[in-house]
């Protein structure tokens, strides 16, 4: 008789506390109903042996499969259609999960649809995966689930990831020409410091005399540019990996965002950026019945900027004070005047989020 087999796994127990494991079970389904069975909710499950040899899998910690924005729009569309279809969630999200093209996003909703076959909320098994599902959807969902139409909320949830994917790809498409011409020219330059100006400095010294000032300098920069080089490579490495690691740290974004949103000609594409992720955000929250403070809160976190977070979050607090959303927003210079004045006509109007939209 064969061994039966064994699957390590990764996940959460019904404390919300990470574990992993290994469990023996006959198949991965086996294995998935059985972790469910010891309250183990696993977000990844690989078979033990499976990958020996040149077969091994090899992960790269930060260069693994990730959920994009594009992940989630898809997902979100297609689960809305099933529910609007008739079809049950977990029937939906088992289906979804496995037709899903990204190997994290069929992981990851292979754990949601175990969490709620085991009775959770799908809003709360959605909450188990902060990195992977925004604030943004599981407070849609949760409206959803609330008020009894979670069909709709995922449609909205998935227009907004459509109209964030297609902000995204036109700010990578503006941005893709002028940063291709600068790598060039900087390896333009360097190449000509390297190669060119020191044939150039050997005819000089056959001619005799001194050189201009600013030859002179191209010259002496040459000397030294084999040597600044690697240094100057090492130093770019680091910097880079000081800022992935503290990006998203309030430290490093409230010192960083204002001076962003100062920056010449990019300044104010930072700023419509941060503010039209905002209206739209909170137009798409207050349109699906999440509560007006709740919505506040969600849309400061995902604002992109901190500049804009910390402002949202004053104008929170003037709301849960019995002010106007409209007023507070007018408080604070980087929300340009024409929003704050269709947000104050909205909620005279009682349609602050088409307003928003």
């Amino acid at each position: 008789l064969s061994p039966t087999p064994s699957f390590a796994y990764r996940g959460r127990d019904a404390q919300n506390k990470p574990v992993k494991g290994v469990v023996e079970a006959p198949s991965e389904r086996s294995a998935r109903t059985k972790l469910a069975s010891d309250g183990i909710y696993p977000t990844s499950l690989t078979q033990k042996g499976a990958g020996t040899g040149l077969n091994t899998e090899i992960k790269i910690p930060g260069m693994g499969p990730r959920v994009k924005t594009k992940d989630l729009a898809v997902a979100s569309r297609q689960l809305a259609t099933m529910l609007d279809s008739g079809v049950s969630l977990l029937r939906a999200l088992s289906v979804v999960g496995q037709q899903a093209e990204n190997r994290a996003m069929r992981e990851v909703l292979s754990d949601v649809a175990a969490q709620v076959e085991q009775g959770a909320s799908f809003s709360a098994s959605l909450k188990r995966h902060p990195k992977v599902f925004p604030p943004l959807m599981t407070s849609m969902v949760e409206a959803g689930e609330l008020g009894g139409f979670l069909d709709r909320a995922l449609t909205a949830s998935a227009e907004n990831f459509e109209k964030t994917l297609k902000l995204q790809n036109e700010v990578k498409a503006a941005l893709t020409y002028p940063i291709v011409v600068l790598i060039i020219a900087v390896l333009a330059v360097t190449a000509m410091l390297l190669f060119i100006v020191p044939v150039f400095e050997n005819m000089f010294a056959d001619f005799g005399g001194s050189l201009p000032a600013p030859t002179q300098f191209l010259v002496d920069l040459s000397h030294v540019m084999p040597f600044i080089l690697p240094p100057l490579a090492v130093v770019i490495v680091a910097l880079v990996v000081w800022w992935r690691a503290k990006r998203n740290t309030v430290g490093y974004r409230s010192a960083v965002d204002p001076i962003k949103l100062k920056l010449p000609v990019f300044g104010k594409l930072f700023r419509l950026l941060a503010v039209a992720r905002f209206a739209r955000n909170f137009a798409t929250l207050l349109g699906t019945g999440v509560p007006m403070l709740q919505s506040l809160q969600v849309v400061g976190e995902t604002a992109g900027n901190y500049e804009v977070e910390r402002a949202l979050q004053e104008v929170q607090e003037d709301v849960r004070k019995g002010g106007q959303l409209g007023a507070g927003l007018a408080r604070h210079p980087i929300f340009p005047e024409m929003l704050t004045q269709m947000v104050a006509i909205g909620e005279e109007s009682g349609s602050a989020d088409a307003m928003l939209a």
